[in-house]
């Protein structure tokens, strides 16, 4: 058990750093111009990976379970990163994290069986979520309370899909991590190809350095899905589920770090209460 939360842990790391590097950004960057990177960048490992692995082609189910996982991430990071380049950080990210209720559900409705100690970690570290994206109680402008409900409900948008795609990703975790990666970043590759085909974005002038960086946000994101793989085939799907999208950890932190965020008591509560949770889960 403990081996498995670790390496969900691990992954909602790389995923929380991805996320914030590739939404910091979309706020300069046309949004299919950092999603095709960085998605484009996990295509090319997941080739290497799957040549490397030699593993055949799993059975139907995994493989439509591994391309949908793909969709349901596109249509997420979309609405995320739109949500982490127009709101506050420290908000968007936890409320981004409650869609875990939807695998949770899933894994007790198949069948998982949860120790009570386990129960309390996961409704601390949803509560700690629900805290973490409380809005400092100062007065806001007309315009910025506009654009912070519209980032929450981009955020609340991006939580449905990532929750799809973790109840999709088990189901293709058992046909090999490898395809997984490999047919979920064939259809997240190819939902940014329409995105960009519609939008038509502008050439970003300063590509080069950009391109480095989002490169490397592409690389992390790869590693999460992989780490969150080989969790989902060695452990329960509503405790996988539940460690691996403690992600917004990460991203307030560096919000706070990097960009001077602020977080309130309530919001600093909350993200105290996610890492309790995940001790609990890890009993």
């Amino acid at each position: 058990m403990l081996t498995t939360v670790l390496l969900a842990l691990a992954a909602s790391a790389c995923w929380g750093t991805a996320d914030f590097t590739s939404g910091l950004k979309a706020r300069s960057m046309p949004l299919g111009v950092v999603l095709l990177i960085s998605q484009g960048v996990g295509l090319l490992l997941a080739v290497v990976v799957l040549l490397a692995s030699g593993r055949a082609i799993p059975s139907g189910g995994p493989v439509a379970a591994s391309l949908g996982a793909g969709l349901c991430v596109i249509a997420g990071l979309a609405c995320f990163y739109r949500a982490l380049a127009t709101g506050t950080m420290s908000v968007v990210a936890p409320v981004a994290a409650t869609g875990v209720a939807i695998p949770v559900l899933a894994g007790v409705l198949g069948g998982d069986h949860l120790a009570s100690v386990q129960l309390v970690g996961m409704g601390a570290a949803l509560a700690g979520v629900v805290l973490a994206s409380r809005r400092p109680g100062e007065r806001a402008l007309a315009t910025a309370a506009r654009a912070h409900r519209d980032a929450v409900a981009l955020a609340l948008a991006s939580a449905v899909a990532f929750g799809g795609y973790f109840l999709l990703a088990h189901i293709g975790a058992r046909g090999g991590v490898a395809w997984l990666l490999l047919l979920s970043h064939v259809t997240s590759v190819a939902g940014v190809l329409a995105i960009v085909a519609v939008a038509r974005p502008s050439r970003p002038r300063r590509l080069r350095g950009d391109l480095v960086v989002l490169a490397l946000a592409g690389m992390l994101d790869f590693a999460a899905t992989g780490l969150y793989g080989i969790a989902n085939h060695r452990g329960q799907l509503s405790i996988v589920a539940v460690a691996g999208s403690l992600y917004p950890v990460a991203t307030v932190l560096l919000a706070r770090r990097v960009l001077g965020e602020r977080l309130i008591r309530a919001q600093a509560a909350g993200v105290f209460l996610a890492l309790a949770g995940v001790a609990l889960i890890a009993t």
